[in-house]
């Protein structure tokens, strides 16, 4: 049986949301699965990723064959990584703390990454936030001054008419 690591499809119409599963490679995308291995939210910056990296770990080195997403997944979760590691102590490269000290030095930078482009992320959106507040202040005070204008102008208006009656039954 040729066992595939896929996407299953999920969520409402316009917002997706996949399942990752470990499925016989002749069922329907959405069909029967043999096991769910985690979620990809592809909705999110940078997209959300919760895997069982044991499992997923497991079924690649058994043989499973992953799609093009998935593999692309797998990679950035660095379960190729744990794969070709556990490949160098398996020929005797490197121990297996080794292994784990170069997987974590690796899954640290990843981290570190990520929340850089989450703070640039929330940087960019509350200078966006900023910019509109100061060009929405910016038109308040012009129409505050325009308003200003018109009732000075109704008031002088008003005082010219008020001296106009003032001065028309003096004449009179």
């Amino acid at each position: 049986m040729a066992t595939k690591i896929r996407l299953q499809r999920g969520g409402r119409k316009g917002y997706a949301f996949y399942r990752i599963v470990i499925a016989d490679a002749r069922a329907p995308r959405d069909g029967r699965f043999t096991e769910k291995i985690g979620t990809y939210n592809p909705n999110t910056n940078p997209a959300t990723v919760d895997l069982n990296f044991e499992r997923a770990l497991y079924w690649v080195e058994v043989g499973a064959q992953p799609t093009d997403t998935v593999r692309s997944i797998l990679r950035h979760e660095g379960v190729y990584l744990m794969k070709h590691l556990k490949g160098g102590v398996a020929k005797g490269a490197f121990d297996e703390d080794e292994a784990q000290r170069r997987f974590d030095s690796w899954k640290d930078a990843k981290q570190k990454g990520d929340e850089k482009v989450r703070a640039a992320e929330a940087k960019a959106k509350k200078d966006a936030y900023e910019k509109e507040l100061k060009a929405e202040k910016a038109i308040n005070e012009n129409v505050a001054k325009k308003v200003a204008e018109k009732k000075a102008a109704a008031a002088a208006a008003k005082e010219e008419a008020a001296a106009a009656e003032a001065e028309a039954p003096a004449e009179a």
